[in-house]
């Protein structure tokens, strides 16, 4: 096979030509993937799709005749392929973004209202990850039926800390969880904290996700949890029972004061290439926490996260990754396995069971 046939197939849909015709030219810039075909609604590019079907749907929300998650919902009930929405995000309009992810999409690139073209050639890179992440997805019957459930149920050194000596502190304070993940990790963190009980340890998550994106995610969890769950605000304390999330496009630092745990958003550059940063998370509970904590990394795309979980585990903190078969995209957990990062490799369905277990034994 040539390396022509080996490239991802994308379909592009967006009513906006001049969208079309700049993500055509992102796409096909890349040496790994071009454009099958575009079309400027989803009847268009159903019948793009009777013909040839892609390996990834980049596709927009607010189109004629039929909305992008409407069009969505029918391509993952009767052939699902990989999708990674491309849209515009308002305050108003995080809720439907997240009822888009849980319908089956693999991944948001958000896109403003004014100068798009120049945004998305800024964001290279950012859309040639998403398609690759979403082209290694193989979906599972389970991951779309519990989407419909959930529908229906309602400056660099500043940043980064340095590395953590080899025994932070002994266990005087009590256990934090702190979890990263990427892509597919917005359904894989509902699938785990949905199963913990009220009084599950506090835990701290960076999922890499937009700006304001991050508060309509946190809402929507705790309207499925036991757990509180919200938007991290600085100063926010890590206590029993709440989960914090860290804001898009902020970092997240764990913290103590005495006996107490806190967490410290602050600005800062992009850190393994994002912000939040998982290994930015890592780090800090390495430092503060040591072998009070438990370090869990999540299905995702590159590396983000692997060095910080080494950091963990050489604290004393138990550490977990996720394995290959439950993962959407298996990247970051493997990444921290190969570094020897992880303690134990787990399905998902076990990472709630680890969660509750670290509790009973506090």
């Amino acid at each position: 096979m040539n390396a022509t046939n080996r490239k991802i197939r994308v379909l592009v849909v967006d009513d906006s030509a001049s969208v079309r015709q700049t993500l055509c030219s992102i796409i096909d810039a890349a040496p790994d993937m071009e454009v099958m075909a575009t079309a400027g609604d989803p009847f268009i590019a159903a019948q793009r799709i009777n013909e040839e079907v892609p390996n990834v749907l980049v596709l927009d929300v607010e189109m004629p005749r039929m909305d992008g998650i409407t069009f969505l919902r029918k391509i993952m009930a009767q052939r699902p392929i990989p999708t990674v929405l491309c849209s515009t995000l308002l305050e108003t309009g995080s809720e439907t973004l997240l009822e888009a992810l849980d319908a089956g999409a693999v991944d948001v690139i958000l896109k403003p209202r004014i100068d798009t073209k120049q945004f998305l050639n800024e964001s290279q890179v950012r859309i040639w990850d998403s398609i690759r992440a979403a082209a290694k997805v193989t979906f599972r019957g389970s991951r779309v039926a519990t989407s419909h459930m959930v529908q229906k149920k309602l400056t660099a050194d500043v940043i980064m800390p340095p590395p953590a000596p080899a025994r932070a502190l002994t266990r005087t304070t009590d256990q934090v969880v702190c979890i990263g993940a990427s892509t597919g990790g917005t359904e894989s963190l509902r699938e785990v904290l949905t199963a913990l009980a009220p009084n599950s340890p506090g835990i701290v998550i960076v999922q890499h996700m937009p700006e304001r994106f991050t508060a309509a995610f946190a809402m929507r969890l705790n309207g499925l949890c036991q757990v509180d769950v919200k938007e991290a605000e600085d100063g926010d304390q890590v206590i029993a029972g709440r989960v914090l999330i860290a804001p898009g496009n902020r970092h997240m630092l764990l913290q103590r004061s005495g006996a107490r745990y806190h967490v410290a958003i602050k600005d800062g550059p992009l850190v393994s290439r994002h912000r939040p940063s998982v290994d930015v998370l890592f780090r800090s509970a390495a430092q503060y926490a040591g072998a009070n904590a438990l370090g869990v990394i999540m299905t995702g795309m590159g590396d983000d996260g692997a060095r910080g979980l080494l950091e963990m585990k050489r604290a004393g903190a138990t550490t977990l990754a996720q394995n290959e078969e439950t993962c959407v995209v298996f990247g970051m957990p493997k990444e921290a396995i190969a570094l020897g990062a992880a303690d134990k490799i787990v399905p998902l369905s076990a990472i709630p069971v680890e969660i509750q277990q670290l509790r009973v034994g506090a």
